[in-house]
């Protein structure tokens, strides 16, 4: 599907791809709940101090906080003052490779990674925080800088629909070592993918490093058909990443079962990378609401004071 861009260089969406973002728009609003609201802010919320103001020193101030370059300019004594950050910045890493195009039943990949940006995104909005996107496929594609409000939030979602699926695996790891040089604020980063196409990419490192200075949440999202296969007879297979044709006999149970063995060791292998990195991993179906991986997940952060496994 063509996508163009207008003065404002906002994406213009053909009527159905509109019709979908709406689609998302209506149903992550409504998993949106207080207890959710509460669990993010108490999961997330800033706990820095930023830069305020410089104002003349008052009796009982803190002297270490003079500020002796003013002080020395204007010959009265000055000091610097804080407040407490509160203001979070949502940062969303998504894939969209071809692999994430993939859907057996209602939904795709894509579509269920979407649902899961726009669920943060309208919680992080509530919050007044900012959201910022940056897409990536066997190279980094759209970047938006943070911002707030229900409009950005709405181009963040429509932009993870309409972007182009391209390449042939991720180059996550060049995605995540841009966020580590130029993130300053601490923020919270969702890499939201399905991790397949990976194996020659070392971004298991670059995410340990990144979590050292962020919270950082993996969201890997699946399709049922992945992990199990149906025994419904020869079926005619074309790899999305590829295009390689194949046809598999699902009545042989040892092709289900291999094909089980297989998902089983990609799934542990990415269970040991986020573990080492110590980073949470929520687990998204295409068949399944997004809300409640993601409620588990910050329960579970709670239970351990917040922060990452």
């Amino acid at each position: 599907m063509a996508q163009r861009e207008d003065k404002r260089g906002e994406a213009l969406l053909a009527p159905d791809l509109m019709a979908r973002v709406r689609q998302i728009q209506i149903r992550t609003q409504g998993l949106v709940s207080s207890a959710l609201q509460g669990a993010y802010r108490s999961n997330f919320r800033g706990t820095g101090i930023e830069f305020e103001e410089v104002r003349p020193y008052m009796p009982g101030d803190e002297v270490r906080s003079i500020d002796w370059n003013v002080t020395a300019r204007t010959g009265e004594p000055h000091i610097k003052t804080y407040v407490e950050e509160r203001q979070l910045i949502l940062q969303l890493l998504v894939d969209t490779s071809r692999s994430m195009d993939f859907g057996s039943r209602e939904r795709t990949k894509r579509e269920a990674a979407a649902e899961v940006c726009a669920l943060l995104s309208f919680v992080a909005a509530s919050q007044e925080d900012q959201v910022g996107l940056g897409l990536f496929a066997d190279e980094p594609g759209l970047h938006l800088d943070p911002d707030k409000g229900q409009r950005h939030v709405l181009r963040v979602v429509r932009e993870v629909v309409a972007a182009r699926p391209s390449g042939v695996g991720s180059c996550l790891s060049k995605v995540l070592e841009h966020q580590h040089r130029h993130l300053k604020r601490r923020s919270l980063v969702l890499v939201i993918s399905d991790f397949l196409g990976l194996e020659q990419d070392p971004w298991a490192d670059v995410l340990g490093r990144l979590a050292r200075r962020h919270d950082v949440l993996c969201v890997r999202v699946f399709d049922p058909f992945e992990e199990q296969l149906p025994r419904a007879g020869l079926i005619d297979f074309e790899e999305i990443e590829s295009g390689r044709r194949i046809e598999i006999d699902t009545r042989s149970e040892r092709v289900r079962r291999d094909w089980a063995q297989r998902a089983q060791e990609r799934r542990r292998r990415l269970v040991e990378a986020t573990r080492r990195a110590r980073v949470d991993l929520i687990e998204v179906s295409t068949c399944e609401d997004v809300a409640d991986p993601i409620v588990r997940c910050f329960k579970r952060r709670a239970l351990r004071g917040g922060r990452g496994a």
